[in-house]
């Protein structure tokens, strides 16, 4: 791998249309005692620590070996090491460097967008919670290798393919940021209670007994299942069962009644219930249409 690699893109109002477009990528290794930053960016991304800067686009900062520090106006000074990425926000008023005496390695890619604006406005990253830690993986720097990999080739289409990694990037980054340190365990077990779930679709389970068979409590369980899927252990179950009648309802003439029965419901009227509140039909008009 080059150690340096830098481009800066003319979009056009198409690339700006599809949602999220890339601005400009790279990637750098600073030597120790080497100035910081270097004064060959094009003006609108040129800053000095003392004035530091003001993006009107996001930028994501990987640094995969090395020390510095990273200050905002929203979050003061804060230490950086390698596995840290840190995400720069429109009109917020950063600066960083490495340690003089260390220096680092950075990847970074600056994207704009309406989707990518929705990261901010839905809550998903926080200008006030900017750094995420242990992103040090393999699956975070093959997206980096992938883009880097667009952007010197620019087959036709790039920036549209470039945008579809920048968003799987940011995907990645949110489950490490919400998953911590125990993405693989959460993964394995819920995969496991998905498992269960699934094999006794047709029976009435109870969920304290999911989360005793996987060694854990239900109220931990109940939190990391939430945490994992958005919804409570519950309410996927049900959804599972909705999912199942719908099947049922469409391929089968058995009646709203058996349905119930085979699926493990406590009453037709309960599931009658249920179904509409979750697809806004009642089972006899989700079936009408299809017959």
């Amino acid at each position: 791998m080059k150690n340096k690699f830098r481009k800066y893109l003319i979009t056009t109002d198409i690339d700006k249309l599809w949602g999220v477009y890339i601005n400009n990528i790279g990637r750098n290794v600073i030597e120790k005692h080497s100035e910081y930053p270097s004064r060959d960016h094009p003006d609108q991304y040129v800053f000095t620590w003392e004035k530091g800067r003001v993006l009107n686009e996001f930028h994501l900062v990987f640094i995969t070996k090395g020390k510095g520090v990273f200050e905002s106006e929203t979050t003061g000074k804060i230490n950086v090491s390698d596995g840290d990425i840190f995400l720069l926000f429109p009109g917020v008023w950063h600066r960083y460097k490495p340690k003089k005496s260390i220096g680092w390695t950075e990847r970074w890619v600056g994207f704009s967008g309406k989707i990518a604006s929705q990261f901010l406005s839905n809550g998903f990253f926080s200008a006030s919670e900017p750094i995420i830690s242990k992103c040090n993986k393999s699956s975070v720097l093959n997206h980096f290798n992938a883009l880097f990999k667009l952007f010197d080739e620019e087959p036709y289409g790039y920036q549209r393919l470039a945008s579809g990694i920048c968003l799987q990037l940011m995907a990645e980054l949110y489950n490490i940021k919400s998953g911590g340190n125990n993405i693989e365990h959460l993964n394995s077990m819920i995969s496991r209670a998905k498992s269960i779930m699934y094999k006794n679709i047709n029976k009435t389970i109870q969920l304290h007994d999911i989360a005793s068979h996987l060694g854990i409590s239900y109220s931990k369980f109940r939190v990391d299942f939430k945490k994992q899927t958005g919804i409570s252990p519950l309410q996927y179950f049900l959804l599972l069962k909705i999912e199942k009648s719908k099947e049922l309802l469409l391929n089968s003439d058995k009646s709203q009644k058996e349905i119930a029965f085979e699926l493990g419901f406590e009453s037709d009227y309960y599931f009658n219930r249920l179904f509409k509140t979750k697809t806004g039909l009642s089972p006899g008009k989700f079936r009408e249409p299809n017959k």
